[in-house]
């Protein structure tokens, strides 16, 4: 693949590694950001990774964009023959699919939504072919995801199903965004599914909620104590389907400080993925449960 580059005002460089989301673009991306980082250019303020992008900020007055263009320009060559593995870690995420809250929520925004009729699941699991929203659940549930990017609002992952182009689920946005989405709301917009770190507007599909802080300012959180937002590009969740008594029991536990998500650290190598993807995954889901 090859990258397209754009300045973005006078800070900024703009890198399109495809147009399309792959977990091949991902891992361009990865080195050719990780050999910016490493290379410690003057001038260089922040870097920016996204899903198959990436964003560069810089002081033009301490390097010219165009030196600093061609100096990124030349770390294209060595990202494709990059190693394509990743020492990382899985998540499970537990997920409380069809919740009273993001139902009062969705039933809300009717009139914003492509089928006023049927809830965000209904419509996904219909426009996606499957027999039913149990269907739906377990195909949303069954393999893992990879998280590609952090970002957007605080602490929110982009979440790409590790899954063959045929098998991945894809569901349009909302056709106007909903000035209302519950915190920790599981939702899905195109090929991403995330989870919203705070309450706020959004215009994803919403499936459910999760128990499971992943971002907190003020870092009271056990799991967060370190660092104020859970996830960063390259971990690996699997959703679990959970009732509304498990819910219920992993909020006290949260309020308690006495929940910790359960993880496992894993490698995760691109071409043994592209090899065998099921394989792969089964591999990844055992190292969780074994964990």
């Amino acid at each position: 693949m090859k990258c397209r580059y754009s300045f973005g005002g006078d800070e900024h460089i703009f890198v399109e590694v495809d147009e399309a989301m792959s977990l091949e673009a991902f891992f361009v991306s990865l080195a050719i950001t990780n050999a910016v980082r490493e290379a410690e250019i003057e001038g260089v303020t922040e870097i920016c990774p996204a899903n198959a992008s990436f964003q560069i900020k810089f002081d033009p007055d301490v390097i010219a964009p165009d030196a600093l263009m061609e100096k990124i320009k030349a770390f294209e060559a060595d990202a494709d023959k990059a190693e394509k593995r990743l020492n990382t870690r899985i998540v499970e995420i537990p997920v409380y699919y069809q919740d009273p809250w993001t139902h009062e929520t969705l039933m809300r925004f009717r009139e914003r939504h492509q089928d006023p009729n049927a809830t965000d699941i209904e419509y996904a699991a219909s426009i996606n072919g499957f027999e039913d929203v149990p269907a739906f659940i377990k195909a949303h549930s069954g393999s893992p995801w990879f998280v590609s990017m952090v970002g957007f609002v605080s602490g929110l992952p982009f979440l790409y199903q590790m899954v063959d182009r045929p098998r991945q689920i894809e569901v349009p946005k909302y056709l106007r965004p909903r000035t209302d989405t519950p915190k920790l709301t599981v939702g899905y917009g195109g090929c991403f599914s995330c989870i919203y770190s705070v309450r706020g507007a959004g215009g994803y599909q919403m499936f459910g909620i999760t128990p499971m802080p992943i971002f907190d300012p003020q870092q009271e959180v056990s799991y967060l104590r370190d660092f104020m937002v859970f996830f960063k590009p390259g971990d690996i969740v699997k959703f679990t389907p959970i009732t509304r008594e498990e819910y219920d029991a992993a909020v006290e536990q949260v309020h308690a400080n006495t929940w910790t998500p359960r993880t496992a650290d894993v490698v995760f190598s691109l071409d043994d993925y592209n090899a065998d993807i099921d394989g792969t995954n089964a591999k990844l889901l055992e190292a969780l449960h074994a964990g």
